[in-house]
């Protein structure tokens, strides 16, 4: 298996999954897609069925990672997911089961269902990634006798699933980026408690875009870059999305129970790395009929789908709402997609994303003067979108309490106002759950009126000292702050 670049040139003509799992951007600054997709088979699909989540992310995983020896790939799966690290199931749910599905809706033969990611060590769906790629950064270190400076950028869970996932880890020190006073109380203790000495929370003084292109302008200083060992554990990484595919394949082989039937799934979606970790899958050959993008009031994804436009906003433009883990506005992963979209054409990528940066986006609608006509062929790709507000978020919340006695977070909230417009009789829908509703209490507390539980341990997190400094948007001064601290 060798990888390219989406703005495939010069050095980042080919590579392996080694070469590309500890860095974030190519050199060109494009992201790094497999050159051809591997296919999966009905009958792999009927031999995975019976599998163990463990197993069956060894299966997915040993599809792309072809130069990590398979008896390695496999230990380490079976370290990463366990029972033990995915403890937070509520009740009723198996932690045995990683990623349990659970029926809210089954009239007729239309079917939603809950997909719970959320059960790992931060309560988020990002530590379905997050663990493993603190244990594949560890083993490549150690195998190459290497330090490794993360330096990611967060909108609220990244950070700490990153954290929880890299601390303590030999050779690694993480430098982890978060808007300042933007996410939840909840999260920001998550984070800003932790002491270890390999952590370093920065809460940069603007929104999560600012933090996002400062993580891109040092990883395009190719020698700083190298000088001080930067990596990245954003959705930029490929590892990371890789390892959420196995969770598609997971939700399909639990909702069916013959590979002639098909899902969709509807994904809250801010930075496009989940959804687009489905995409990846179906170009697998896994059965997905739609693909469902949620966004909140931050809604350029769902004017892509809609549109064929493509419009970042600028900060002042993008709102702080109460699903703040999507209050997104250039999403990252978006070019992995638009890679596939054009054909593989990677001077085009190069050239529609130079846009981005010089006139704030492009436009693919096919209208007099626009960049292209490809929303066309958006719909070959099963991807359909909608919108979520703030009232939408309390109104769902509520109706979900109320009829279903489970408590469910806002991002999760806006996937399921947004699925109910995409139900069709015999298409089960799967709505990924992204984070437990803990995380965002003063949410709920507005909608229900009373607390959300907590899994044991985070009783009191906001009470615990907090470690964090604050920086402007600079890069020179972010750059400082890495060599100063890396040890290098």
């Amino acid at each position: 298996m060798r990888y390219v670049s989406t703005r495939a040139t010069g050095a980042s003509q080919s590579a392996t999954f080694s070469d590309i799992l500890l860095g974030g951007l190519a050199p060109d600054g494009g992201l790094y897609l497999p050159a051809e997709y591997p296919r999966v088979t009905g009958a792999e699909l009927d031999a995975w069925r019976q599998l163990s989540y463990a197993d069956l992310a060894f299966e997915v995983l040993k599809k792309f990672a072809t130069d990590i020896p398979e008896a390695d790939l496999k230990a380490l799966a079976e370290k990463t997911y366990t029972a033990q690290v995915y403890r937070n199931a509520r009740a009723g749910e198996s932690a045995e089961e990683i990623t349990p599905l659970r029926v809210l809706e089954d009239e007729g033969r239309r079917k939603l269902v809950l997909q719970a990611l959320s059960n790992g060590p931060t309560l988020a769906f990002k530590d379905m990634a997050m663990q493993l790629l603190g244990n594949l950064f560890e083993y490549a270190l150690a195998k190459k006798d290497q330090q490794l400076n993360i330096f990611g950028a967060t909108s609220g869970d990244t950070g700490s699933a990153a954290e929880y996932a890299m601390r303590g880890k030999k050779g690694i020190r993480v430098f982890m980026l978060s808007p300042h006073k933007k996410m939840s109380a909840f999260q920001t203790a998550q984070m800003f408690s932790l002491q270890d000495p390999n952590i370093f929370n920065i809460a940069v003084e603007g929104v999560f875009d600012d933090c996002q292109d400062l993580v891109k302008a040092v990883s395009n200083d190719l020698e700083f870059k190298a000088r001080y060992k930067i990596g990245t554990v954003n959705s930029i990484n490929w590892a990371r999305v890789v390892a959420q595919v196995v969770y598609y394949f997971r939700g399909y082989l639990a909702a069916t129970s013959s590979n002639d039937q098909k899902v969709s799934f509807t994904v809250p979606s801010g930075n496009f790395g989940n959804i687009c970790a489905g995409h990846i899958a179906r170009q697998m050959g896994l059965p997905i009929d739609k693909l469902v993008v949620a966004t909140n009031e931050n809604d350029v994804l769902d004017e892509f789908f809609r549109t064929g436009v493509y419009r970042v906003r600028k900060s002042a433009e993008t709102f702080h709402t109460s699903s703040p883990s999507m209050d997104i506005s250039k999403a990252s992963n978006f070019e992995r997609f638009i890679y596939d979209l054009v054909g593989g054409d990677s001077e085009r990528v190069r050239a529609l994303f130079a846009k981005v940066e010089t006139d704030g986006g492009f436009d693919l609608s096919g209208a007099p003067g626009s960049d292209g006509d490809e929303v066309k062929r958006v719909g070959e790709y099963g991807f359909k979108s909608g919108k979520s507000t703030h009232d939408d978020r309390l109104a769902t919340i509520r109706d979900v309490a109320d009829n279903y006695g489970i408590t469910i977070d806002t991002h999760t909230a806006d996937g399921i106002k947004v699925a109910r417009e995409y139900l069709e009789e015999g298409v089960p829908m799967i709505v990924l759950e992204t984070a437990l509703a803990a995380k965002f209490n003063e949410t709920i507390l507005e909608a229900l009126g009373t607390d959300a539980e907590r899994p044991a341990g985070f009783e009191n997190i906001e009470a615990l000292p907090q470690r964090f400094i604050v920086l402007p948007p600079d890069v020179a001064k972010m750059k400082a702050y890495i060599a100063e601290h890396t040890g290098l």
